[in-house]
């Protein structure tokens, strides 16, 4: 019997990939539906039918179709582990909450824009935006100084337990650090150590099996 659940997208996207870590985290069977970004067949009318935005990831749960990798992170987990949500507590939920709305909005886009330039930029023929990512090499200073403090403190960054909060920048930060810039976490202590637990996670290895690095370009090419 085919799982229920089908996840449609391209693996290597991080959007992708945090959906699937959630379901690999909360031991849920799931199907990997393929499609071809390169093909266009987020644009075509089947796929619009699921997501009229015609971006991935798109879940199938049984009846139900929902899309934006978080909506679908949290659907999962509140189904399955709702412990990873702080469950426990109106307090832990809350502290997840939180944590997650940095990730989103004061992590996401300087992480984004840096991968995005020092990685896929190259192989898009277009030169590097250096001042881009001065800029936002600025804001992850920033932040990842914000990061080491709270984590010196706490052993994940919503409170002593695991949470969507953590496991929400796994699929962005395994591209970041092949970047030159992953010394913004090697060189703090507590972020390195969090960033070294979350990825050696059984969980987030399986999804790194989709995600090759420098998006599957291989070598850099040559200035």
């Amino acid at each position: 019997m085919a799982p229920a659940v089908k996840v449609y997208g391209w693996a290597m996207s991080p959007f992708v990939a945090r959906a699937l870590l959630c379901l690999e985290e909360a031991g849920v069977e799931y199907e990997l539906v393929p499609m071809s970004r390169e093909a266009g067949d987020h644009r075509q009318p089947d796929f619009l039918a699921r997501n009229p935005f015609g971006q991935v990831p798109v879940l199938e749960d049984g009846d139900l179709t929902i899309f934006e990798s978080r909506a679908v992170a949290r659907h999962v987990l509140r189904k399955h582990k709702p412990e990873l949500l702080g469950s426990g507590s109106p307090e832990s939920a809350a502290m997840v909450d939180v944590w997650l709305e940095v990730e989103a909005h004061q992590h996401q886009t300087p992480a984004g824009t840096i991968v995005m330039q020092c990685i896929l930029t190259p192989f898009l023929g277009c030169e590097r935006d250096q001042a881009a990512v001065d800029e936002n090499v600025g804001k992850l200073t920033k932040l990842f100084d914000v990061y080491e403090a709270r984590l010196s403190a706490s052993r994940y960054l919503a409170g002593d337990s695991l949470s969507l909060a953590d496991l929400s920048h796994f699929p962005l930060m395994r591209y970041f650090m092949d970047t030159e810039h992953a010394s913004l976490v090697d060189e703090r202590p507590h972020v390195k150590a969090w960033w070294e637990e979350l990825k050696a996670r059984p969980a987030a290895k399986r999804v790194t099996e989709f995600m090759p690095p420098n998006f599957g370009f291989g070598k850099k090419p040559e200035e």
